[in-house]
Parts: structure tokens; sequence; C-alpha cells
């Protein structure tokens, strides 16, 4: 065989193998890409069949049968009212409304007791409800001729009351209260109604009894918002609601004494910055769940919410085993059951620590990785966001620890949100804007009433009358 064309077949089989190699090695690594994006995918949808109310923003209502109590008993089936729980035990009255006398009956030899030989010797009294009915009050317009003159006098029925029959304000409160504050709908309002008292009420009669409302409580509304901008602590936080088919936004801004919300059909900037949000006007603390929209306000100091941080370093824990995130927990709980006053005089040491767990977490936590053939931003796990916040917002983020007046927590805002969330497994959706501009002022007033220890019946009344507690107390 000829050498030199041994040769040339030897150099051409390298050359396919070298082609094959190369073709193998790009195929090797397009597969690895395959997988880490598996193993990632992977990891997220574990992550998401692992979350609980412990470890995300998941409300413990989703936990199923597996949800362990908030405050575990001491003794294992023990019954009752726990220690510590304070009760409400029904207590005797001094004036009954009705008393009814249990007298002995005669004695066997046949003697009757006289009133001067009966002694109490007990009292028992029963709290119920009578049968419920409407109180008609009749206006009766009288009118009379001037003997004198012969003029026609008649007599003017008290403001508000225009018809030959209608109901009064008692009535436009206490379905206003059953349609927003307890989340029945004019349906069953109605069933309700002719249920109790036997007036078939009708549905519009009710939603114009919350709109009065709604126009009242403007005055009253203006004043807490101007509250909220003075407070030194406010919180803000939004949930999502349906609005006449469509995603709309609940935000709510409130404090220990105050409560405003208001529906945008946006979530962040537009809504924070809008006429309706008082954000703007803020310049005190704000604690809120670390949304970024928050931090273009400028005019205020920020505090991230300690339990949304717990949670995600939860998950970190339970999902990824991850070692950084269960000693930042560790350090955020024990500074948080720190006493204050030890806090300030360790502040140096425990922002050190803060610091050198940031910087461990970035050794362990992945890089930040683009995909290939997708655009945007470089694809971050869930850990390397977190560390990222927490190191960019480290003020926020320890902001509780060195300032006394700034909570741990964002709860206060989210137990103002959670009545809509009811509102809104119950009615499913607002039909229309102006509904739920009316649930949303609305709310926000009986939330402020019952932060000041009032009667909430008693203030809408007070509304419809002309001046609430809030309108007509002086030197707010």
């Amino acid at each position: 065989m000829d050498t030199t064309l041994f040769i040339q077949e030897l150099i051409q089989k390298i050359d396919q193998l070298t082609a094959r190699v190369e073709q193998l090695g790009k195929e090797n690594h397009r597969l690895q890409l395959d997988v880490q994006e598996l193993k990632v995918e992977n990891a997220e949808l574990k992550a998401r069949l692992n979350t609980t109310s412990k470890n995300s923003s998941k409300p413990p209502s989703q936990d199923g049968y597996s949800k362990k109590p908030a405050l575990p008993k001491p003794i294992k089936g023990q019954q009752g009212g726990q220690q510590g729980h304070s009760g409400t035990t029904l207590h005797q009255v001094e004036n009954p409304d009705k008393i009814v006398r249990c007298l002995p009956l005669a004695c066997s030899c046949g003697h009757v007791f006289t009133e001067d030989q009966l002694v109490i010797t007990e009292k028992r009294q029963v709290f119920d409800l009578p049968q419920p009915r409407l109180e008609v009050t009749e206006y009766q317009i009288h009118k009379a001729i001037c003997p004198v003159c012969g003029l026609q006098h008649k007599g003017i029925a008290p403001e508000g009351i225009t018809a030959p029959a209608q109901y009064g304000n008692g009535v436009k409160v206490y379905t206003t209260l059953l349609n927003v504050h307890y989340k029945l709908a004019f349906k069953k309002i109605q069933l309700l109604f002719t249920d109790l008292f036997g007036y078939p009420i009708n549905e519009s009669t009710v939603y114009s009894a919350t709109q009065i409302c709604y126009e009242k409580l403007l005055a009253s509304e203006t004043i807490i918002k101007s509250k909220i901008i003075e407070s030194e602590v406010a919180h803000a936080d939004e949930t999502g609601l349906r609005v006449e088919g469509s995603l709309h936004w609940l935000h709510v801004t409130t404090t220990k004494l105050f409560t405003y919300l208001f529906v945008h059909k946006k979530r962040g900037e537009l809504a924070i910055l809008s006429e309706q949000s008082v954000l703007k006007d803020c310049f005190g603390w704000l604690i809120h769940d670390c949304w970024s929209s928050y931090f273009n306000l400028t005019n205020v100091k920020h505090g991230i919410c300690g339990a949304h941080i717990l949670r995600e370093l939860q998950a970190l824990i339970d999902n990824d085993q991850s070692k950084w995130a269960k000693v930042m927990k560790a350090l955020i709980m024990n500074t948080y059951l720190t006493p204050f006053e030890v806090r300030v005089k360790r502040r140096q040491s425990i922002e050190s620590r803060y610091d050198l767990i940031c910087t461990v977490a970035d050794r362990l936590e992945p890089p930040p990785q683009k995909t290939i053939g997708k655009r945007g931003k470089y694809k971050r796990t869930k850990g390397r966001n977190l560390l990222e916040r927490l190191v960019r917002e480290k003020n926020a983020a320890l902001a509780f620890a060195f300032n006394q007046q700034v909570p741990f927590t964002n709860n206060l805002a989210e137990r103002d949100l959670r009545p809509a969330k009811v509102k809104q497994k119950i009615s499913n959706c607002f039909r229309s804007e102006q509904g739920a501009n009316i649930y949303a002022r609305i709310e926000s007033f009986i939330s402020t009433v019952r932060k000041h220890d009032q009667n909430v019946f008693n203030e809408l009344l007070n509304t419809l009358d002309g001046n609430n507690f809030i309108t007509s107390k002086t030197g707010w």
C-alpha cells in the first residue's frame, strides 16, 4: 500500500475523530446546561410543594390538616381556656329588665307562706334576645289656617324624612355593617331582614345606604389621612382585588390609631405616588415588606418586616438546607429577643456579624447565570435574591434593632388588609370600582373606630346624623 495514501487516510480519520470529539463536547456542554436548568426547575417545584405559612406568604388557612397550632397546649389533652387566655365570662347585672319570682309551694302541713316569710336566697339571670322588630315612628304633618289673616301654615317634617314610608338611619347603618364589615351579600341581607323583621329590604336600598355612608365619611377620611401623615411610624401594604373583572390593588397605610385604605389599578409606583396615597407626604418611619416601589420614597425612613425575612430564611433552610440562612435567622431572632438597651450597646457586634454572614453567603449562593437563548436579567436563585436584598437594605432590615419606635413586623398593615380577603372569598369580586371605593372608605373608618375602642354602630349612626367622634373632636 502506498505510504502517502495511507498517511492521507490516517489524517482524514484523525480530522473526522477530532470533529466528532468537538461535536460531542458541544452536545455534552448543552446537555450539562439542560441538566442544570432542570435541576433548578426541579428545586423550584419542590420548594413550591414544601411551602407553608411558616416559610412563605401562603396563608395559614391553606396549610391543611398539617397546620400546627400557633400556641401549643402545655399539657396534652387539656380542655377549656388555656393559661393566659383573657376570658369574657357573663356576669349578672344589678338592674335586670324583667324579674320572675320563683315562689315555694305551700307546706305539706297546708300552711301558705306570706310575703314577709319569703327570703331571696339565690339569683339566676338569663341573657336572651327578644323577638326583633322594627320600630315604626309616624310623623303626622299638620296644617292650620290663621283665623285672622287667612294664611295657611303647614308643619315641617325632620330633615331626611321625605317619603310616605322609608327606612331610618338605624336600618341604614345596620345593613351597611352587614355588607361591608360582616361581608354579607345583598341577597343574604334581604333574607336576614325577612327572617328577623318580616321586611324583605330591597338590594338597592342596601346599596344606597352604603353610598350615603361613603359620602358622609369624606370629612372623617380627610382627618384620618392627616393623622397618618403626622405619625412617626406608619405601615404600608397592598393586596390584589378583583374589580370589574380585572385585577386591582387595595393599598393600606395604617398606624396604631388610624387606618386608610384605597383602591388603585396599579400596585407599584403609580399607585404609591398617586393623589389617593398619603405616602408621598409622610416623613417618619415606613414599615413594609420590601416591595421595591416603596424604596422610591426618599422622604421616609424605611423598615423591613422581620417576619417576611424570617419566612424567606426558613424556606431556604427547609428546601436547600442552607447553613447561612440558619445562622442569619438565629442572629435576627436573638437580636429581636434582646432588650433594646442591650442591642444598642452591642450594635457594632450585631452589624459585624450580619456583614460576616452575608460575606460567607456570597460564596455559598450560586452567582447569577445567563440563560442561553433568553433575554432579560440574569437568573438568580431565591437565596441569591434574598442575600442581595439583605446586603442592599441592611439599614432597613436592622431598623427594628436600634430604633425603639420601629416594630419588628408589618402585621399591623396585614391585619387591616385581611378583611378584604374574606370579602373577596365570599363575593368573589366587586362589580364596580365605585363599590370597591365604598368598601375601602367605610372599612377604613370602622378599623379606626375599633382602634379607638369606640362603638362602631353608634359612630356610623352619628356620622349619618352629622358628626362622629373624629369630626367632632377638637385638637386632633
